[in-house]
């Protein structure tokens, strides 16, 4: 029996189809293994977002070729969308197939002979919807993770996802409803996540929105905890945030992609809000959820930043309760607007702002940890003698738990980067 290890790189969504390229190997006959060099078949289900991602497939296929030269490497995803070439002249590579072919693979690897081989089409022709069987949950123990929504339409003038993901499209309600149900008789939290979640099913006849489907969830499956990923700012309408307030089912977590607190830098990325609009999304779910996470993704060194921009943009996210920050240094990427600049910030004041944000970032953090001290808050207990509560926050345990169980922990102090257990009643405040 032939053996094969699958790597996925990025976000969830890629983790969510690296789950489905591994049940329909196994569906073909072949036999999982848990590491590269006992495999046969080693499929690399790559990311592209930034050039350190596509630096680390490079490496990754170096690597793997100089442990187990028999091994055939087929790359698919988002890099192999985007230069399908590049990738299939690296020594090792077999089989390139982008994200338009990647629902084909088990095919492509069982019931063909390649060598150098590339499949890649117009992805903005794609009308599939890679969908993973949800039984086994990519092997999570305690959170899986369900794509319910593929695709971007937004033209971000940095980003390059929506010319390797295709348009956006959206799981049936019908699906996503079978879905959470099978999940739910073995998992209590449940993750949807999508490339954009927020416009799941705008693609389908009527006016409907991610709300009717989480209120659907709730409504037609057990699921005792919900949990949205990233969702755009302006999708987080008063409707969903108001769901979310009301249900106990609901995390109390939101994360909002922010990119810049400029205003004029969130002209230039072409993206679709204003600072004031951002602000009043974050301070709605604040006044509804008063202990909710509040995250989001900032990117520093966009070209033509200045110093003064970078300092509005500072200031805004200073006076914002985020209770953590994912910052993200701009990397340039072949094919998008923002790449042809010629205003590109020196890659050393990139770095320096980067590292100025996260600073701040770490103080929030530990401001929000530390008005936690005392309360009881909703957990999920992991298998590694941690929780992660509702609020998205790591708690160690103060006993062994079996995983995967819902838990009123009591806060009784700080980690390092998390949360302890307390041995005693909740501290009154």
């Amino acid at each position: 029996m032939e053996r094969f290890f699958v790597k996925n790189f990025g976000c969830r969504a890629s983790q969510a189809d690296g789950a489905a390229i591994e049940a329909g190997l196994t569906g073909k006959g072949l036999s999982s293994v848990s590491e590269p060099r006992d495999a046969d078949l080693v499929v690399l289900n790559t990311c592209t977002v930034t050039a350190t991602a596509d630096d680390e497939v490079r490496q990754v296929v170096r690597r793997i070729h100089r442990e187990n030269p028999s091994a055939r490497i087929v790359i698919t995803g988002c890099y192999a969308q985007r230069a399908p070439e590049e990738l299939a002249a690296l020594e090792g590579v077999t089989l390139v197939a982008g994200n338009s072919h990647k629902s084909r693979l088990p095919d492509l690897v069982t019931e063909s002979h390649y060598h150098g081989q590339i499949e890649v089409g117009d992805i903005f022709a794609q009308t599939d919807f890679l969908s993973a069987p949800v039984e086994d949950a990519a092997g999570e123990r305690t959170r899986p993770n369900l794509k319910i929504q593929d695709g971007c339409n937004n033209r971000c003038s940095f980003c390059i996802i929506p010319y390797v993901r295709g348009r956006s499209r959206s799981a049936p309600p019908e699906q996503v409803v079978g879905q959470v149900r099978t999940l739910a008789a073995k998992y209590r939290e449940v993750v949807l996540s999508g490339i954009n979640l927020g416009r799941w099913g705008r693609d389908f006849p009527g006016k409907v929105r991610l709300a009717d489907l989480v209120r659907l969830l709730l409504e037609e499956t057990p699921v005792e905890r919900l949990r949205l990923s990233s969702v755009e700012p302006m999708d987080f309408s008063d409707d969903l945030l108001q769901l979310m307030a009301d249900s106990p089912r609901i995390a109390n977590h939101v994360h909002a992609p922010l990119q810049s607190g400029s205003d004029t830098v969130l002209r230039r990325m072409h993206r679709k809000y204003r600072p004031r609009h951002y602000a009043d999304r974050i301070h709605k779910a604040r006044e509804l959820m008063p202990n909710c996470a509040v995250g989001a993704d900032v990117m520093t060194g966009f070209p033509g930043e200045s110093d003064e921009e970078f300092a509005q943009s500072f200031a805004f996210i200073e006076s914002l309760p985020f209770t953590y920050l994912h910052v993200f240094t701009y990397s340039e990427r072949p094919g998008t607007p923002a790449a042809e600049s010629a205003a590109q910030v020196p890659r050393a004041v990139r770095k320096q702002r980067t590292h100025e944000l996260r600073d701040l970032a770490a103080r929030k953090n530990l401001d929000y940890r530390r008005s936690m001290v005392g309360k009881t808050i909703s957990s999920v207990t992991l298998d590694n003698g941690t929780a992660l509560s509702e609020n998205y926050l790591k708690v160690k345990l103060a006993t062994a738990r079996a995983a995967n169980r819902i838990e009123s922990i009591c806060i009784g102090g700080l980690t390092a980067d998390g949360l302890y257990e307390a041995g005693c009643l909740p501290v009154m405040q």
